[in-house]
């Protein structure tokens, strides 16, 4: 398409720009999972090219997507025939205060980049699971990661922001500073505008003690229930996960309990995991000394098939629900990931942030592998197992879906969250420039 007025920000953008004819824009264009074709992919170095990023899409009336890893499942930080703002040259990490252990970031980061800045420093933050999950992206929509239980969400660790609205307007954001705008981006994703980075409260931690312990499916029953009264006691250093594997490239079904002790401590650590070990017969633990950033992991965008991801929150791990999944896996054993949760998470009050959902004791997370041509019926009927397990929770968490329906908005904010949110958004964005996102729309 031709882009209407673009020789003015042609000469006086500083980042980079990237169009349909350059030889760099088909990887630019796409993202972890989706493919796109904008007519203009923005990179901006500094806080004056967004600015004028933004007044272009607006001034042209043309879709804005806003990308800082291009991880989302839905595919929000590319689109058709739009403006794609990609922050991936604004990604500093420094240390603005050194006694507090304050770290300044840019949303263009990824987590690798900051665990290994930080890991020099000796400090960490809580990030997701994966290396390239951009900063942004993670951050805006919670943030659940490895140290979840000890220091909470990412956005529990955030104490200010730079925003830059839909008018323009350059903004600092914090608890004292437009604090219903700091209230908002802690988990309304990027309805708001767009933030150039992040100021965090990181933690002194030099390493951490992390590994699977691999069990066989028929130890499923005991390792679910085992794990789960353990976790109902166990340290808030010790996170951990359960991921269950259905026969994939000639292995047979295998159960994996994934941990990560957040201390220096061998002898604690191994006191605290060793119960981790006990639920049977199979068990192989392969749980070692590493740095927070070996913990994260690399991730690969499938080929030749769809993910239709959804998830829930659960309150109570009751034996009911896991008698489901038991009932589950003897038809057809899915891929399963079940996340502890609980600790410092669940001590934020519920409206303390935009992310309310704060009482839960697990994460029960579903990644459904359907081929890329699958019609709706054929993801209806692979879907059906998910919804037996659904009906036992409320809510979901944003950044582990691959779809944006209306449920989906719906479980991520309920109801007096969206229209707090709602109200936010008239101010900051009436027009609602900012949609590419789980959307909240402008309260009329």
């Amino acid at each position: 398409m031709n882009l209407p007025n673009f020789d003015t920000l042609r000469s006086t953008f500083s980042g980079e720009i990237v169009l349909p004819a350059d030889p760099a824009y088909k990887e630019a264009a796409n993202v972890f999972m989706h493919t796109g074709t904008p007519a203009v992919i923005l990179r901006p170095k500094n806080s004056a090219d967004v600015v004028m990023a933004i007044a272009y899409a607006r001034e042209n009336k043309l879709v804005l997507s806003v990308r800082s890893g291009g991880h989302s499942g839905p595919g929000f930080g590319t689109n058709t025939d739009g403006v794609v703002i990609d922050m991936t040259l604004m990604n500093s990490i420094e240390v603005v205060n050194e006694d507090k252990h304050l770290v300044r970031v840019g949303s263009g980061a990824n987590w690798i980049q900051v665990a290994e800045t930080l890991q020099g420093k000796g400090l960490t933050l809580s990030s997701g699971d994966t290396k390239t999950v951009g900063v942004g992206g993670l951050t805006l929509g919670g943030g659940i990661g490895w140290l979840v239980r000890k220091v909470g969400l990412t956005i529990d660790n955030l104490v200010a922001a730079e925003v830059i609205t839909a008018k323009g307007e350059i903004l600092k954001v914090s608890s004292t500073e437009n604090p219903d705008l700091f209230w908002a981006i802690r988990g309304g994703g990027g309805n708001f505008g767009v933030v150039t980075y992040f100021e965090f409260q990181t933690y002194q931690l030099t390493k951490v003690f992390a590994g699977p312990i691999a069990y066989g499916l028929a130890d499923l029953e005991p390792v679910l229930k085992g794990w789960r009264d353990t976790m109902r006691t166990a340290p808030e250093e010790l996170n951990s996960m359960i991921v269950v594997f259905p026969s994939m490239a000639g292995n047979p079904p295998a159960v994996m309990l994934l941990c990560c002790y957040a201390g220096s401590d061998e002898a604690i650590a191994m006191k605290a995991i060793e119960p981790l070990t006990k639920f049977g017969t199979t068990a192989k633990p392969m749980v070692k000394e590493k740095t927070y950033a070996d913990v994260l992991e690399d991730a690969h965008p499938p080929q030749g098939i769809q993910v239709i991801a959804k998830n829930v929150f659960i309150k109570e791990f009751s034996d009911q629900v896991i008698e489901t999944i038991l009932a589950m896996c003897k038809t057809a054993v899915p891929i399963l990931q079940i996340r502890s949760l609980g600790g410092a998470m669940n001590r934020v009050a519920p409206d303390a942030t935009a992310f309310p959902h704060r009482d839960s004791e697990v994460l029960l997370v579903c990644p459904t592998f359907v081929p890329a041509e699958a019609t709706a019926d054929m993801i209806e009927i692979a879907m059906k197992p998910w919804q037996k397990l659904e009906a036992f929770g409320s809510g979901v968490y944003a950044n582990l879906l691959s779809v944006a329906t209306q449920a989906d908005i719906e479980g991520t904010y309920p109801k007096s969250t969206y229209e707090r949110l709602a109200k936010i958004k008239k101010s900051y964005d009436p027009e609602n420039l900012f949609q590419q996102n789980y959307n909240i729309k402008p309260e009329n």
